[in-house]
């Protein structure tokens, strides 16, 4: 950390940011975008994210054995030209690479996804705009959204600040989001931790779930 980011925190720190949300009763996992046009980093979306993978599959390992609610999610376009993806399929030539019926748009296989685990299908960054995850979760009386994924910069930011915005507790898991550029990924962390979410250590989650099965 150098004095800048020192600087950054103490600022934020005094003006009242940062305050803690916390986790509430009824939780449900978001894995946002892992699909392998994401995940390979020889692709022109794709990134390394190994470590970070394996920090969702913790989650997901305990999530799954409490039969906690997990949804994916994955970019794909239908129409010949990307029409579907609006403006936005002018801004990036990458987006090619998640046409419908192509490999790019399946989950990577490392996340082990189970039948039972909806994929929600989405155009845009967040994983609540033009999909039906908010309708998912209110049936599910979910109170809390447990995200991981990639980007932080993009489709994690977005996704948590709907979350916010629709009445959920975001939580952001530090070690499970992952970016293409370290900058990007830290800012990111550090903004939405300061305004929207609470970025939280994968073992500080862990514990919340093993404290939920203690409960039940």
């Amino acid at each position: 950390m150098n004095q800048n980011q020192d600087e950054d925190i103490r600022f934020f720190s005094e003006r009242g940011f940062s305050q803690k949300i916390g986790f509430g009763k009824k939780p449900a996992v978001v894995v946002i975008d892992f699909n392998l046009a994401f995940t390979n980093p020889d692709l022109p979306l794709g990134a390394a994210v190994n470590s970070e993978i394996e920090a969702t599959n913790r989650i997901l390992n305990v999530s799954r054995d409490l039969n906690i609610p997990v949804f994916f999610t994955t970019v794909s376009y239908t129409e010949p030209n990307l029409e579907d993806a609006g403006i936005w399929r002018l801004k990036m030539k990458g987006l090619d690479t998640l046409r419908a019926g192509s490999p790019g748009i399946e989950i990577d296989p490392a996340l082990n996804r189970q039948p039972n685990e909806a994929v929600i299908v989405k155009k845009y960054a967040s994983a609540f705009f033009g999909t039906d995850l908010f309708s998912r979760l209110v049936s599910r009386q979910v109170d809390t959204l447990i995200i991981t994924g990639i980007t932080t910069s993009g489709c994690v930011r977005s996704t948590a600040v709907d979350a916010v915005q629709y009445g959920f507790r975001p939580i952001v898991v530090q070690e499970a989001v992952g970016d293409r550029a370290k900058s990007a990924h830290e800012q990111s962390l550090f903004d939405l931790n300061a305004k929207y979410a609470d970025v939280i250590p994968v073992v500080t989650v862990l514990n919340y779930l093993h404290q939920l099965q203690v409960s039940q």
